[in-house]
């Protein structure tokens, strides 16, 4: 068998390094998926997950986060979820220990503390001088919300199992309440051993209007090899809205198949992921603009 790992962004590299070491030692895609969320949340110098994420509107910083296994298609998720340093941890639990899929703010809140996870503020003071800042803009018209930096996460183990996660802070300014595509099976993630898996990351609003993923993995099942579905996901969904909107937002995808292939693609030209395979090192890499 192989394996492979491939995630969002070059904020994901530092993870997917340590998890790579993982899935080559015999961890489960599961375990190396979360362990990459894991350290991207709890880095503060990432905006866009977890720790010093940008805050919502009222200046509180609201989490989603899900996991699904390809074995089982078991999905966990958590929206709306604050005070929480590890929402992907919370996604699992959700996943294991609950007759549920997805729990959100109070309820997620009193599962993690079930957990024996305690609340922790999850501003810092950069990010809360950054809504500061665009606080200010906004009442003064100058901007509005824009699409957010997800990390998502597609693994397959040595055993022939693949999985997904993702776990982000949401649109920075966002409404309290606002949940976007990342915690949404079929929209922000998707996991089938039989097929492949996918993760994505944009403007949820319009990632969540052609359950982005799972068409992706669609796509796999129906022959392509991930890297033109993830394309042909993209292209089809972007050209769909265009159609009748002047603007698409941004939109991003990353996929792993179950023979260890990856694929990437984007609407924009600014979107980079990490991956890693057997001879592969763990690197960033660009993703081809379509649309």
């Amino acid at each position: 068998m192989t394996w492979c790992i491939v995630a969002t962004w070059p904020f994901s590299l530092a993870g997917l390094e340590q998890a790579a070491r993982g899935l080559q030692a015999g961890s489960s895609a599961l375990e190396a998926a979360i362990a990459v969320a894991r350290q991207v949340e709890s880095d503060p110098e990432v905006d866009s997950v977890g720790l010093g994420g940008i805050p919502n509107l009222d200046g509180i910083v609201e989490l989603d986060a899900a996991v699904m296994d390809g074995r089982d298609l078991s999905i966990g998720a958590v929206a709306a979820l604050q005070h929480c340093l590890s929402p992907v941890l919370v996604a699992d639990r959700v996943r294991t220990a609950t007759a549920h899929q997805m729990l959100v703010g109070a309820g997620a809140e009193k599962l993690a503390a079930a957990m024996g996870l305690q609340r922790a503020s999850l501003l810092t003071d950069k990010s809360l001088k950054a809504w500061q800042d665009r606080k200010a803009a906004l009442e003064a018209r100058q901007s509005v919300p824009v699409g957010h930096d997800t990390v998502g996460i597609a693994a397959l183990d040595l055993d022939g199992n693949l999985a997904a996660a993702t776990s982000t802070s949401g649109i920075a300014m966002k409404l309290a309440g606002r949940v976007g595509d990342s915690p949404l099976a079929g929209s922000g993630f998707y996991a089938d051993n039989d097929i492949g898996a996918a993760a994505a990351t944009g403007l949820g609003e319009d990632i969540m209007k052609g359950c982005l993923c799972y068409e992706a993995v669609a796509l796999m099942r129906s022959g392509l090899d991930p890297q033109s579905a993830a394309e042909q996901a993209i292209r089809q969904l972007h050209r769909r809205l265009a159609r009748t909107r002047d603007h698409v937002g941004d939109m991003a995808l990353v996929c792993a198949d179950r023979q260890g292939r990856i694929g990437a693609a984007a609407n924009h030209a600014s979107f980079q992921y990490a991956a890693a395979g057997p001879g592969q090192a763990p690197a960033v890499r660009p993703a081809p603009q379509v649309g």
